[in-house]
Formats: C-alpha cells, structure tokens, sequence
C-alpha cells in the first residue's frame, strides 16, 4: 500500500476511534452522570436520553464500519503481519487481543441497540403517558448502563492493545 493511502487510512482510522470510543467516554463519565443530577424524575430526562441515543448510535455504527475498512487495509500492510490467523509472533498476539476485545465491544453494542435500547424507549414512552413501570425503567437503565460502563472498559482496553501492537 502506498505511503499516502496508508496515511489516510490511519487518518480516517483515528478519526473513528475519537468518535466511537470518545463518544463513550464523554456519555459515560460526563454527560449521563450530570444529566442525571439535573434532570432527576423530570420527563426531560426520558426525552433527553432518547435524543442522545438516536445522534450517537448511527455515529458509532459508521465508526465501527470505518475501524474495520481501515484496520484491515493497516494490518495487511503491517510487516509483522504473517497472513490469517497466523499467531506466531508479539504483534499478532496483541491483534488477536485487540479483535477479540472489539468483538466483545461489538455484542455489548448489539445488545444496546437491539435489545436494551428499544425496550427502554417503550418504557420511557409509557412513563411519558403516565403508563409505565419506573421500576422496570429503571432497571432497564440500570443494564444500558452498565453494558455501556463494558464498552468503554473494553474500548480502553483496544487502545491499550493497540499501543501494545505500536510499539512492537
């Protein structure tokens, strides 16, 4: 791969990464807690969670296709690379980590987005409508909470395999 090609993958890689794990790290550690203290039992916080769900997820979804794009255009073009599954060395250990570890931030996401997020939508929804269950919101916050409380933990640690994989 050419010098430039690969210097513009690895830009538009670090570029995704900001956006997917910084995005993490900025709701998980910033923003919920706040908006939590703010807006605590006020009907702004079912409609302000919501709001953020729906801007970050199509984010972190186009993140996440752009990491794999480039990641495996940066790989194969890695010298330390030895071909598909070949773990005989430091760099392809710290690799085979690194996937396994975004693997596991994928599931959490999948989770998240399919199975958490719809249902706490529905319960954010009957709770605006006077309907709802807040025990059953909250416990399904509780869990959007902590699976996301797991991804960034993983997020953290992709980027210290990552720095692992540099410096070898």
């Amino acid at each position: 791969m050419s010098p430039l090609l690969l210097a513009i993958s690895f830009f538009f890689h670090l570029v995704a990464t900001v956006i997917w794990i910084g995005g993490l790290v900025i709701i998980t550690l910033l923003v919920w807690p706040e908006m939590r203290r703010t807006l605590e039992s006020s009907p702004a916080l079912l409609a302000l969670l919501t709001r953020l769900r729906r801007r970050f997820v199509p984010w972190s979804n186009f993140s996440l296709v752009v990491l794999v794009v480039t990641g495996l255009a940066q790989m194969t073009a890695n010298p330390n690379y030895d071909g598909f599954l070949q773990i005989d060395n430091d760099w392809s250990r710290a690799m085979l980590l690194k996937h396994l570890t975004i693997a596991g931030m994928v599931v959490c996401g999948v989770v998240l987005q399919y199975g958490v997020t719809p249902a706490l939508e529905r319960a954010s929804l009957l709770l605006e409508r006077g309907k709802g269950d807040p025990a059953e919101w909250e416990r399904l916050r509780r869990r959007e909470i902590r699976l996301t409380q797991i991804n960034l933990l993983l997020g953290i640690a992709v980027l210290g395999f990552t720095a692992w994989a540099t410096a070898i």
